[in-house]
């Protein structure tokens, strides 16, 4: 077998292994959505939100975490059921405060049902997760529950506070963000609730003594540095097919990501000043000709690769991480599947 049959091949095995994660965690989900009015501006949105085809990351990692650490995936499903809720409710405020028109292969919420059900729709996600932790009562008890809804609690501040950052970059119009900046922004908005918290929680959940949650940090922020970078990427030179959100969409919404991080530190005056009048617009008076120049400036100053490349390093410092934190687990499939998931998030192509 070739190499490249054996990478196809266990990416499909990784496929299916996250498939069946996720199949773990949605009749809780559908469980949590309660069967009364108002149906078609709330519940039914919920539901029909929550069956796109998202791949259910993070709810894998608390899951498989728990297991790794000899845990039960019952006592799991609950905290990854209510992180995919708080996932998506995020998804929502996302798109409406980025202006997003796309979100999985479809129209975004806010476009399709109205900016205020949008939100409204969010904040009930949100509310609806706060119950499924509550319900961790009745399987964790009443100290680990409150352990659980301190990592969510710790979780919710770093995604806002990293929320404020970026959306704040792009009403100053602030073209002086450095790499620094990114990573800081990134750890805040994407690392603790895409990764450290779910491995977090389902660690915590497994209740080893042994275990020092601390340890995944460095590992989350790792992992979900990279994955961010690349997702940065992607929506630059991406698939539209597979990526399922607008190709160049960071750019018309005048997202500071290190591929503009690196283009604001190395253009001259004249072209930054140029940049930055771009950047100051409002979407709706860009012009496509003005973005195909900007990525002309992205590739002309070697942008895109200094991503690609920090993103590399960054997984191969996720891959050495991973067997720190994961050391007091014997090996099995779920620790497998975390070892994989460093790999998928430099290899996939959305």
């Amino acid at each position: 077998m070739s190499q490249t049959d054996e990478a196809a091949t266990a990416g499909s095995a990784f496929t299916s292994q996250l498939a069946a994660y996720r199949d773990l965690v949605l009749p809780v989900l559908k469980a949590a959505l309660p069967e009364r009015e108002p149906r078609r501006h709330l519940y039914d949105l919920i539901g029909d939100h929550l069956s796109r085809a998202g791949k259910g990351l993070r709810p894998a990692l608390c899951i498989a975490t728990c297991r790794a650490f000899g845990g039960r995936a019952e006592d799991a499903l609950r905290s990854a059921a209510a992180l995919e809720l708080l996932h998506n409710a995020f998804l929502v405020h996302d798109d409406i405060e980025d202006g997003s028109e796309s979100r999985r292969d479809r129209p975004t919420m806010h476009l399709t049902h109205g900016l205020a059900i949008a939100v409204n729709t969010g904040d009930a996600m949100n509310a609806l997760s706060l119950r499924l932790l509550k319900d961790n009562l009745s399987v964790l008890g009443g100290a680990k529950t409150f352990r659980v809804l301190q990592e969510f609690d710790h979780m919710l501040i770093e995604t806002l506070e990293g929320q404020a950052m970026e959306l704040g970059w792009v009403r100053d119009n602030d073209c002086r963000v450095s790499d620094r900046d990114y990573l800081l922004m990134t750890l805040k908005k994407t690392c603790w609730y895409s990764f450290i918290h779910p491995c977090r929680i389902g660690a915590l959940i497994a209740g080893g003594a042994d275990v020092d949650l601390d340890a995944f940090n460095r590992f989350g922020f790792f992992m979900g540095a990279a994955f961010q970078i690349q997702d940065d990427v992607l929506n630059l030179v991406g698939d539209v097919r597979k990526y399922g959100k607008e190709i160049g969409g960071d750019l018309w919404e005048g997202k500071r990501t290190l591929i503009l991080a690196h283009l604001f530190s190395r253009a001259a005056a004249p072209e930054l000043a140029r940049v930055r009048a771009l950047l100051g617009k409002p979407r709706r008076q860009r012009q496509q000709r003005e973005i195909d120049w900007l990525v002309s400036r992205l590739r002309d100053h070697g942008s895109i690769e200094y991503a690609r490349d920090a993103s590399g390093r960054l997984i191969q410092g996720a891959a050495l991480e991973f067997e720190r934190a994961y050391a007091g687990a014997p090996e099995s499939d779920d620790k497998a599947f975390v070892r994989r998931c460093v790999e998928y998030v430099v290899q996939r192509e959305l």
